[in-house]
């Protein structure tokens, strides 16, 4: 792992899957809980202007627009099955498990060493943001019903892949835009390799999450890495 040497940085952007949650958390609960639910949730309530919507969109990706809500939910369970990343089904997805916290079904994991690090960044003043494939209104469920309490206090932006693919720089330059930070001083935290390069052709600082419950055995990284957030120091810079 990377010695500790601070970062200089004036925002802390993260990731969740495999970062400040395990992968397993979402492979093994969340979207096993969506895709038992789906037919369901689509029959209760597709008919809810804000399900039909996403409904169409979720057709329109597919290539058929004018597939009815039986298609649409094997095309839905096709994407689960294959952890694509698509809008419309990440919409629905946080719908459906929205209903399960609310029910107290579903609980998030976040690692402690990350519900420490980000309460410790926050209460020194550094603004915290998250960007993942999730919704954002997913991204808020987890945070919000966490096994660490309601995180959601601590971050002060979520952003998700209507800003653009987690993969493509010009994503991060936007985000650099919308939260008025020069991009040199934007820490970006990931365990994707390809996230974290995306990052830093656009500017920003990188940090690569290799936690021993998630990375492959043997796992290199370009960026600088760490088991947890305890090993990450930053320092602050302006804006």
């Amino acid at each position: 792992m990377t010695a500790a040497v601070p970062f200089r940085c004036a925002a802390v952007v993260t990731d969740i899957e495999g970062t400040t949650g395990s992968i397993a958390f979402v492979h093994d609960v969340l979207f096993p809980y969506a895709q038992a639910h789906l037919a369901a949730f689509v029959a209760e309530r597709g008919a809810q202007p804000e399900v039909a919507a996403v409904l169409r969109d979720a057709a329109v990706a597919a290539g058929e627009p004018d597939a009815g809500p039986g298609r649409v939910v094997e095309v839905l369970r096709a994407w689960i099955e294959a952890d694509r990343k698509i809008t419309p089904l990440k919409t629905l997805q946080g719908l459906i498990w929205a209903d399960g916290y609310a029910r107290g079904e579903l609980r998030g994991h976040v690692y402690p060493d990350a519900a420490a690090g980000l309460r410790r960044w926050h209460a020194a003043g550094f603004p915290l943001y998250v960007y993942s494939s999730g919704s954002i209104a997913a991204q808020q469920l987890l945070f919000g019903h966490s096994e660490a309490g309601d995180l959601r206090p601590l971050f002060s932006g979520y952003f998700d892949t209507t800003i653009g693919a987690k993969s493509d720089a010009t994503a991060y330059a936007a985000i650099a835009r919308t939260i008025a930070t020069s991009p040199e001083h934007i820490l970006f935290l990931s365990d994707r390799e390809a996230e974290l390069d995306a990052a830093h052709a656009a500017g920003w600082q990188s940090g690569c999450l290799a936690r021993p419950a998630d990375a492959p055995a043997g796992a290199m990284s370009a960026h600088p890495t760490f088991t947890s957030f305890d090993e990450i120091e930053v320092q602050a810079v302006a804006r």
